[in-house]
């Protein structure tokens, strides 16, 4: 590869008057190609457009941005098109590939026994302890957003149909299934606990403080943080990693897309597909498992 390599920057010197800087930028670019072809004991010939994919996931799990794999593409791309121009290719494996710059970042998620871990830690022999226990739980069970968990109010569950009214983005109401670990602490936390936190006040929220008042976001997040270390995640746990986790566990186990969008409140199902690729897995699962020349 290293002489295509050097016919290739003699054309972009000598006939395309490229600068220096970006001589020396496709240089680079490739020099990293042709790297990685060696660790993977790949000539020239075998690149495949799954290789040119496979080549800058890589670059993405050395935290390379999207900009620089962008500019990689590029170089590739006019790298192999010059190669089908000298007749030294019939194909450039690098055309239909989507720039990087559009690529969206697999969201972070915790493993089921990630979650029963962070979700054993109340301590439930303390009225907190009760009512954070309920409170988690419910952000597992429903995928809600911190500011939609601390907006409940008690009229919004409905024990006996099992689900919750939930206000979100743009003031729209969705319904939530609440799932019955999440009821039952629920029960606990409203018979038990709550009354007793709140003492004399009044709140029409079903999180309260200390103080009796309605819990804030930042109060949740410290919470959660101390739980997750207590659990021993090493993940930094935001809300929002409970929120992914329940799409994705969901989908894991067979729910359909659009069902995940409705209890996520997504307004286009473009946002819930991000989650896609646990659909790939699945389907790569069922493949294995089923089709007799699997």
């Amino acid at each position: 590869m290293q002489s295509e390599i050097l016919y290739f920057i003699n054309y972009i010197t000598v006939e395309k008057g490229l600068a220096l800087n970006t001589q020396q930028a496709y240089r680079r670019d490739l020099g990293k190609f042709q790297n990685y072809l060696d660790q993977k004991g790949l000539a020239l010939g075998d690149v495949s457009r799954q290789t040119v994919l496979e080549f800058l996931s890589s670059l993405q799990e050395f935290s390379l941005d999207s900009r620089s794999i962008s500019r990689v593409l590029v170089t590739l791309r006019n790298f192999f098109q010059f190669l089908v121009f000298e007749k030294n290719r019939h194909d450039n494996p690098c055309e239909n590939i989507e720039s990087p710059k559009s690529w969206k970042a697999l969201p972070k998620v915790l493993t089921v026994e990630q979650v029963d871990s962070l979700l054993s830690q109340p301590n439930l022999t303390t009225d907190l302890g009760v009512r954070d226990k309920a409170m988690l739980e419910v952000l597992y069970a429903t995928g809600l957003r911190v500011t939609e968990l601390v907006s409940i109010k008690i009229q919004d569950v409905h024990f006996e149909l099992g689900y919750l009214n939930c206000i979100g983005k743009g003031s729209k109401i969705r319904v939530v299934p609440l799932g019955r670990s999440a009821l039952v602490s629920l029960e606990s936390y409203l018979r038990m606990a709550r009354w007793k936190i709140i003492k004399n006040k009044q709140s029409d929220y079903l999180f309260v403080n200390r103080q009796g008042q309605r819990l804030t976001r930042q109060g949740f997040w410290k919470l959660l943080g101390g739980y997750g270390r207590r659990a021993g995640i090493t993940l930094k746990i935001k809300p929002h990693m409970l929120r992914h986790s329940f799409a994705t566990h969901l989908l894991q186990r067979g729910a359909d897309l659009r069902s995940v969008q409705m209890m996520l409140g997504h307004a286009d199902i473009s946002t819930t597909q991000i989650y896609t690729h646990v659909l790939k897995e699945r389907l790569r699962e069922i493949y294995t498992r089923n089709h007799p020349r699997a």
